[in-house]
């Protein structure tokens, strides 16, 4: 019987919410994302896999293919993963040593921090 991956997560409180994120490695494009994932790292699989908390076989025909390090919230999770398998991408859980809290909580404040593009609805406060 194989042990579960235990997944490398962080939790984000903001008043009195609290949400908790896993990390997972991933080919699927952001257009198939639940609505609170959140994309840390994107490369191409052969630099991307290396974060996987299971050996990942990259082939030089997939070397190339677009793969992200993202962060999914708990409870859309169970929907993330049915929704990478009906697309056939990877969808594996990160490495806990590799990226651990320190790493995941550097990230995210990189992608809080990053500067945002304007959506085109956006208008200015009057």
């Amino acid at each position: 019987m194989n042990a579960p991956t235990l997944t490398p997560s962080i939790a984000v409180a903001i008043g009195r919410q609290l949400r908790v994120y896993h990390a997972f490695v991933t080919t699927a494009p952001a257009t198939d994302d639940a609505p609170s994932t959140l994309t840390l790292y994107r490369a191409d699989l052969a630099d991307v896999s290396g974060m996987a908390a299971d050996p990942i076989t990259v082939d030089a025909s997939r070397a190339r293919t677009p793969a992200r390090l993202v962060l999914v919230e708990a409870t859309e999770l169970t929907w993330q993963r049915a929704r990478c398998r009906e697309a056939q991408h990877l969808f594996a859980p990160a490495d806990p040593v590799l990226v651990g809290a320190n790493t995941l909580q550097h990230w995210l404040w990189m992608r809080l921090r990053a500067p945002q593009p304007e959506h085109p609805d956006a208008r200015a406060p009057q």
